[in-house]
């Protein structure tokens, strides 16, 4: 999938039932092509339709998403960064150990 399909797939996971207009309010860009191709992978479907002017699709994710993603139902996914905190990194130092300076620096400074 594209990163345009995976942030829209994301958009959806978590936010379902949600709109297009919705999807891409968060995103902050169109992502009708994403969604025709998440819908074309059979990853997201409508779900229903939204009260209101013009009735809207609702969208939501489909079971063959939750088997893809080894989920028995969407309250299986992760929960989600709060305040702005971002995940932690795999890759990232153990904060249990001290970090080292790049510097080439031997630590000790000159009085």
């Amino acid at each position: 999938l594209s990163g345009a399909a995976l942030e829209s797939l994301a958009v959806v996971a978590y936010k379902q039932p949600v709109t297009r207009a919705s999807v891409e309010a968060v995103r902050g860009v169109n992502s009708d092509a994403a969604i025709a191709s998440l819908i074309g992978r059979g990853l997201v479907e409508e779900v229903g339709k939204a009260p209101g002017p013009g009735r809207p699709a609702l969208l939501g994710t489909t079971l063959r998403f939750l088997e893809h993603f080894g989920l028995k139902n969407p309250g299986d996914l992760p929960p989600l960064p709060l305040n702005g905190d971002t995940p932690p990194d795999d890759d990232a130092e153990d904060e249990d150990e001290p970090a080292t300076e790049a510097s080439g620096d031997d630590g000790n400074a000159a009085s």
